[in-house]
């Protein structure tokens, strides 16, 4: 299996069980069937989304923090979606 090594992001919203928010971005060109974002965070080869360039809001925090690499297990996730201001 050829694994590619461009990059192709998109920016998503994740909401984990916990209320905690990630804002950030995640490469769909991990494998040549992902080419959604529906597809990244659905399959269950990978049981962690990287998500890079992140902004973590937790809960009672005002600000929230810069993370330069975030991994979040996938079956924390409530709910993710794009953001749509992308093409």
């Amino acid at each position: 299996m050829s694994i590619s090594k461009e990059i192709e992001s998109r920016t998503i919203r994740i909401k984990l069980v916990d209320g905690t928010q990630i804002n950030g971005q995640v490469n769909i060109k991990r494998d040549p069937s992902y080419d959604r974002l529906s597809d990244l965070v659905a399959t269950n080869r990978e049981p962690f989304l990287v998500v890079f360039k992140a902004h973590v809001y937790e809960q009672g925090l005002d600000n929230p923090a810069k993370i330069p690499t975030v991994f979040v297990n996938k079956s924390h996730i409530l709910w993710a979606i794009p953001d749509e201001t992308q093409k």
